[in-house]
């Protein structure tokens, strides 16, 4: 069982609850750092808690969702100890974990289905980190 945060703005809100609902379905434990609702939200307010958590070791890995996703990834970035990949398909996601081994993706609401998104999740988690070199350019980034 994982423990994941969740936190979107209103653009990734329905995408949240889908989202949340399949994990949990999986049987894990998801920590929701809003928003609540479609009522437009300034994204920051609800990421850097949900990524702040991750990098604090409180939640073991993060998703956040918006509209394109980038802002979202960018704000989460902010936060030493945070690897947050924008994914936009499965490739994307399987590198994210294999190359940079992303503690938390960034999902453009927006620019996926919801059974795509479901797929990128899906595909993040059941990859593996390859280490070797991409341990070593992890490093560097910290």
């Amino acid at each position: 069982m994982t423990r994941f945060a969740i936190a979107s703005d209103h653009a990734g809100y329905r995408l949240k609850k889908v989202l949340k609902d399949y994990l949990r379905g999986e049987g894990h434990e998801l920590e929701d750092f809003g928003t609540d609702s479609e009522e437009s939200v300034d994204y920051p307010d609800y990421i850097r808690p949900a990524a702040q958590s991750v990098a604090a070791g409180k939640n073991d890995l993060g998703i956040v969702l918006g509209g394109s996703g980038n802002g979202e990834a960018m704000v989460a970035n902010r936060i030493r100890g945070v690897r947050c990949a924008l994914c936009w398909n499965e490739e994307s996601a399987r590198l994210a974990k294999e190359h940079n081994n992303a503690n938390m993706i960034s999902i453009g609401a927006r620019m996926v289905s919801q059974q795509e998104a479901v797929t990128i999740v899906v595909t993040w988690l059941n990859a593996e980190f390859q280490g070797e070199r991409h341990l070593r350019r992890i490093e560097k980034i910290d």
